[in-house]
């Protein structure tokens, strides 16, 4: 079982690298183009969609280490393994990402209200957005594909970043066409509080994500659901209950209670329970662990946490 952990988390870590070398490379010529092109053109909406990517490439580098160490096996201060160093990180990269958005909401807003001279953005800034759509499209066609086979919610969630900044990118391009058409420079100022704004949201759905992932929360019914069933097809198990299941890095860690007849051995209850183990393996992926605690039935103690199949139909319900 141990090998067989190492091993996935060794694959993950490889493909994590992958990805994250890719989103490196990618992100730092997106950066290059647009900043250099929005300086040139006096556009700080497009400094501003530059920025946002070189927040890119500093979390291409961060998912470098993170793949470094959730590849390392557990240890005696580590006895669940490294792998919510990539929820940590998650967590840092949407705090990276509401700081560079507040930052640009920030100095536009400031160009507003004192009324600073803006300049009509040239062409050239065009030509660095299309060059940016072109380049973001792909890598977040490529960080999905990878996110979904390594089951990382890193590059899932860097994914959806790149997603959001194709559409950030398509409002500059808007902004900057209304801005040369009508021949008013002030526009690029509120098209870049419209990105800034756009990147804060982002964030904070980054975010609210990884803190549930680390609050051990969620809304996995549909899981339960599975464990339930599970657990009432193996003869001689019964009133699953007690019921935890979290996430460590894309993998489900799943505590269980289940009664089985009182007569029965140790070496028949345990065989029970190796049972509910392999049934739930079979209808549940990318399983880390699962504890399953045996009670002799009727004698089961008033719960104080987890779910009973009873708590699932009254949620259903509402």
């Amino acid at each position: 079982m141990k090998n067989e952990i190492d091993s996935a988390s060794n694959e993950k870590a490889r493909i994590i690298k992958i990805a994250s070398l890719t989103a490196l490379i990618g992100n730092t010529i997106l950066a290059a183009i647009k900043i250099s092109s929005g300086i040139y053109a006096n556009s700080l909406a497009v400094i501003g969609d530059g920025i946002d990517s070189s927040v890119d490439v500093l979390i291409a580098v961060m998912s470098l280490i993170v793949a470094k160490i959730i590849a390392r096996p557990a240890d005696e201060d580590h006895p669940w393994g490294h792998g919510r160093a990539e929820t940590v990180a998650t967590t840092l990269l949407s705090c990276m990402l509401f700081f560079a958005g507040a930052q640009l909401v920030l100095s536009s807003a400031r160009d507003i209200i004192f009324g600073a001279e803006s300049e009509v953005p040239s062409f050239i800034a065009i030509i660095g957005t299309v060059i940016s759509i072109m380049g973001k499209l792909f890598l977040a066609w490529a960080l999905y594909i990878f996110g979904k086979k390594a089951n990382s919610s890193m590059l899932k969630a860097n994914s959806k970043n790149m997603s959001a900044d194709v559409i950030l990118s398509a409002g500059v391009l808007i902004g900057l066409g209304l801005s040369m058409f009508f021949n008013i420079g002030i526009i690029d100022s509120w098209v870049a509080i419209l990105v800034g704004i756009w990147v804060i949201k982002s964030a904070l759905g980054i975010f609210m994500e990884a803190n549930t992932e680390l609050m051990d929360g969620g809304s996995f019914k549909i899981y339960y659901k599975e464990v339930f069933e599970a657990v009432k097809s193996v003869e001689g198990a019964g009133h699953p209950h007690r019921v935890r299941m979290r996430k460590i890095a894309g993998l489900w860690d799943i505590g269980i209670d289940i009664e089985v007849p009182p007569n029965k051995t140790v070496v028949e209850a345990h065989w029970i329970s190796f049972n509910v183990e392999k049934t739930i393996k079979e209808r549940i992926e990318n399983i880390y662990d699962i504890m399953v605690h045996i009670e002799p039935a009727g004698n089961m103690e008033e719960e104080g946490y987890g779910l009973c199949e009873e708590n699932l139909k009254n949620d259903l319900k509402e």
